[in-house]
């Protein structure tokens, strides 16, 4: 028997859409032709199962080979096969698909069955100039097919002398696909798609080291030896089995620290492990770590679209048959079980988080200086996370100390309440270089946070929508009376040209490439003589702005510094004294110009007035620049803020010992 044909499709373009539009990566044609032997092997099984077939059916296997001078390569099952018709109506009709009937015949027996023949096959033509089916059912009396086609929609269908039942496809591999023609290739591609397959995967012998080299063994080389984990029922797994199973999926990362098993057939179906990795460096993170599969078969590790986007950040795997093994993005956002998913995700990460905080409180704390970013991130970036992240999140002080939110503001109320009934969380984002601050306002009685996290700009923002009645303040934000105001206090007056002065005086000595808004208080005699501090609102936004917090108008602004100085301090009111008798009071300005007076008489009396205060403020510049105990207590407070840099770091160094060998060798 011999026959020809034209495959039942509506264009006679099918094949160069297949190569180009159809698949995106071309390497899935093994994916998609290894699935549809996994699912004839299957319906075999199933059929076993249901007492439809009597015979023995041997130790199952799909077997691929390689002829890499040929360049051929086989995909060989012991499945059910097909007769003539079949072939006629699953291949050559390429909309029909022959799982929806047999699910519904055998839905009793067998719940795994990935069912993509038809297009799937045709994945096969992207990478052959012809390929080659040679099928024999299981049906008692059947007789071998082969089905031949060059990549066009003609095609032959004849009998053959296949003896074993079941299906071999060979795909002749064409000049732009000869990369697949390589056994390394292949081995790779195995090893990616098929190594949790339910049926073993053969792909030629394994070897071993010999006189020098490697040599074929006579065992199979089987490529999904590696058991998975996530089939099992969690109460019949040990943990250190889930640390062996982490060891094998990312043989190079730190132990995890812990996990959670995901189990679920209603209203959809979803299996999998997803572990919590140590972050080392919190902000350098490889977010494509969960492996999705679908029946065991590897589909993407771009999950994006599937979970929540914080959840990008554990590792693990998920496995669902209610995502195809071809989706689109498009595909994946309106999908009504995608969405169903991804809460339920959601949902397990929140309840096995909370479990910890109520029964494990001392491990979560060990743990979570690594958890951190994920818990921000998380609440950051969805709502009904943040809802339930509430309850188990916690603080760090400066301390060490860890609390809940609900605890820290028990704490820290009766003490960090200002005068407008807020509390005040005091933080530091680093320890050493904000020292002083934080020991000025633990002299107060005060506790400080450590917030140290990349995203905590954006927390802290978050924390102050979510818990009613608080505020944030960076610890070195202001003067600690000013973070924490008890009582109105009574704003310090100075005349116009003793501010005017006192302004240019300091900015004449700061370093030229920031803004500075200096403006004159009474902090205490004991006081430091000079308070640089940033606002807290200016400096959080611009940390938000430079991690893309939408507000990028913040990151372009030059960074702004309020100058305090302590009109309390003796050394302050000193090098003012010294102003006094060295640079003479601004002189008296020329008169305006009358209101009838013309644009040019209007624009020379302007200039007078500016040549006044122009030349008063020179001299006030000139004499800031010379005094140099106005340069050494400017360069003290650069240097506790960290400011104090190159050049002017180094005249600092040699005018401080300057004063030292002074005043001890007098």
């Amino acid at each position: 028997m011999e026959n020809k044909g034209k495959i039942g499709v509506t264009t006679e373009n099918i094949f160069p859409v297949i190569k180009q539009f159809l698949y995106s990566d071309h390497e899935i044609f093994l994916r998609e032709l290894v699935a549809n032997a996994v699912d004839a092997t299957q319906k075999m099984k199933a059929l076993a199962l249901s007492g439809d077939v009597k015979e023995e059916l041997g130790d199952l296997k799909v077997r691929i080979e390689l002829d890499e001078s040929a360049k051929t390569l086989k995909v060989i099952d012991e499945g059910i096969g097909m007769t003539a018709e079949e072939v006629d109506k699953y291949i050559n009709q390429i909309a029909f698909s022959s799982a929806g009937e047999f699910l519904e015949k055998y839905k009793d027996q067998i719940g795994n069955i990935i069912g993509h023949f038809g297009l799937g096959f045709y994945s096969a033509f992207m990478v052959s100039e012809k390929v080659t089916i040679e099928s024999l059912s299981w049906q008692e009396g059947a007789k071998a097919v082969k089905w031949t086609c060059d990549g066009s929609p003609e095609y032959t269908m004849e009998d053959c002398d296949k003896a074993d039942r079941g299906t071999v496809i060979t795909l002749y591999l064409d000049k732009d696909s000869e990369e697949f023609a390589a056994k390394g290739r292949i081995q790779q591609l195995l090893n990616k798609y098929c190594k949790f397959m339910p049926v073993p995967i053969v792909f030629g012998k394994e070897q071993e080291w010999k006189d020098g080299k490697y040599v074929d063994t006579d065992r199979d080389n089987v490529i999904n030896k590696l058991e998975p984990i996530w089939t099992k029922a969690p109460s019949g797994l040990k943990e250190e089995e889930y640390m062996e199973f982490y060891r094998a999926l990312y043989p190079a990362e730190e132990e995890p620290m812990f996990h959670i098993h995901l189990n679920v057939d209603y209203p959809f179906n979803l299996t999998g492990v997803l572990y919590f990795p140590k972050i080392k460096e919190r902000m350098a993170i490889d977010k494509h770590k969960i492996q999705l599969y679908c029946n065991q078969m590897f589909v993407t590790d771009h999950v994006d679209n599937i979970v929540p986007d914080f959840l990008t950040l554990l590792h693990g795997v998920i496995d669902s048959p209610d995502i195809p093994l071809n989706v689109s993005r498009s595909y994946l956002q309106s999908d009504a079980n995608v969405k169903k998913i991804s809460t339920y995700i959601t949902k397990k990460v929140a309840d096995r988080l909370e479990d910890i905080f109520k029964n494990e409180r001392q491990a979560l704390e060990s743990k979570w200086d690594n958890l951190k970013l994920f818990i921000e991130y998380g609440m950051l970036t969805d709502e009904k996370f943040c809802e339930r992240a509430l309850k188990f999140a916690l603080l760090k002080n400066t301390d060490g100390k860890y609390f809940s939110l609900d605890e820290y503001r028990t704490a820290i109320e009766p003490m960090q309440t200002d005068k407008d009934k807020k509390v005040v969380y005091l933080y530091a984002t680093d320890v050493e270089a904000q020292y002083p601050f934080i020991e000025a306002a633990k002299s107060q009685g005060y506790d400080v946070l450590l917030m140290d996290c990349e995203l905590d700009s954006h927390f802290v923002n978050l924390l102050e929508g979510k818990v009613e009645n608080t505020r944030f303040a960076r610890v070195d934000s202001d003067s600690i009376t000013n973070l924490i105001p008890k009582e109105d206090r009574v704003k310090f007056e100075m005349k116009e040209d003793e501010r005017y002065d006192l302004e240019n005086m300091f900015k004449a000595v700061m370093p030229s490439e920031n803004e500075y808004y200096v403006i004159g208080d009474n902090l205490g005699e004991d006081a430091a003589p000079i308070l640089i501090t940033q606002s807290e609102f200016m400096r959080r936004y611009r940390e938000m702005s430079a991690l893309g917090g939408g507000m990028n108008f913040y990151g372009e602004m030059p960074k702004s510094y309020n100058i305090t100085v302590n009109m309390d301090n003796p050394l302050v009111a000193r090098v003012l004294a010294e102003k006094k008798d060295e640079v003479a009071p601004q002189g008296e300005l020329p008169p305006e110009a009358p209101k009838d007076a013309s644009d040019a008489e209007k624009e020379a009396a302007r200039q007078a007035r500016d040549d006044v205060r122009h030349a008063h403020k020179s001299d006030v510049e000139a004499f800031a620049r010379s005094n140099e105990m106005l340069h050494q207590i400017t360069d003290l407070a650069l240097l506790a803020n960290g400011m104090l840099k190159g050049k002017a770091l180094s005249d600092f160094i040699a005018r401080s010992e300057k004063v030292v060998r002074d005043a001890f060798l007098k």
